[in-house]
């Protein structure tokens, strides 16, 4: 996460990127209560979310979460399964036939690691997800992420660097940091 922009609090760009968020939750949460077979009015409030329309070959299944909306790119047959959140402040681009298993979340922002300056703002790193990857359910993709052309990342995994193209990478595993003692 070398290229982390800080959004510094109490600034005009931070207070728009507040009102935005606002904005979104109040069409993500009339989203997500519309009736399944609704289809025109979840393309309305999706183009509204995204600022411009779904592609028509596009599928998102609600509920779907987002924080920003307007910084979501998302390619020609793009799938995106049910419960997913695109945490898009710092932008996410999603390539041409990537599909997207249920429980996703893609998350552009955080803060700053370092205690004194954690409340400083938020940071932000793009994620670029290239065509034709199929990412698992429940896999959680942080900020500044690119994953590669025709890569799988398994279920449930946590992918904080970048994945190669045509890699598979799990995650599901646990390392043991260090032993407490009682």
């Amino acid at each position: 996460m070398n290229d982390d922009q800080l959004i510094a609090r109490r600034t005009p760009r931070s207070r728009a990127i507040a009102d935005r968020v606002q904005v979104v939750l109040d069409l993500t949460s009339r989203l997500n209560v519309l009736p399944f077979a609704d289809g025109a009015g979840r393309a309305a409030l999706l183009s509204q979310i995204l600022g411009e329309p779904l592609p028509a070959s596009v599928t998102i299944y609600p509920p779907f979460y987002c924080d920003h909306g307007l910084k979501i790119r998302l390619g020609e047959h793009v799938f995106v399964n049910q419960n997913c959140s695109f945490y898009d402040i710092g932008g996410i681009t999603v390539g041409d036939r990537t599909m997207i298993g249920p429980g996703v979340t893609l998350s552009t922002a955080g803060h700053p690691v370092a205690p004194a300056q954690r409340y400083d703002g938020i940071t932000t790193a793009p994620i670029v997800i290239e065509s034709d990857v199929w990412i698992g359910a429940n896999a959680t993709i942080a900020p500044g992420v690119t994953v590669g052309r025709g890569a799988v990342i398994g279920a449930g995994a946590v992918i904080a660097k970048d994945v190669a193209p045509l890699t598979v990478v799990t995650s599901a595993g646990h390392v043991e940091r260090r032993t407490l003692t009682p």
